[in-house]
């Protein structure tokens, strides 16, 4: 699969997961609203897809908790994907934490400190 082929079908996995959360779609109680899909990685043959995901929660164990939510949603968020986009293969998808974001605003928040 060529490079912009493979930017559009990581840009439409991530659009789908991202309504069926904010839509409520998954019905499983550790996936809330306040949780973002950062980026998707899929592989070359678009078999597999990475998917790397946020919270605004502070707990850090909530972030745990939704990828554990997610993956037990797997095979229903691939279904509903492969009903909305025309593919071939439907990638298989494996669900990540990222805490760069959470990571980046504390950094952030030391930095502030330190110039006071």
């Amino acid at each position: 699969m060529d490079q912009i082929r493979l930017r559009r079908l990581e840009e439409l996995i991530r659009e789908e997961i991202s309504t069926m959360i904010t839509q409520g779609e998954i019905k499983d109680p550790r996936v809330n609203a306040f949780i973002s899909v950062t980026r998707v990685e899929a592989a070359q043959d678009g078999s597999h897809a990475k998917v790397w995901i946020s919270t605004l929660e502070d707990a850090p164990e909530s972030l745990d908790h939704a990828v554990e939510g997610l993956t037990h949603a797997a095979g229903y968020i691939q279904a509903v994907i492969a009903k909305h986009v025309r593919l071939r293969l439907t990638p298989v998808l494996t669900f990540i934490p990222d805490r760069g974001i959470k990571e980046g605003f504390a950094i952030t928040e030391k930095l502030k400190d330190l110039l006071k």
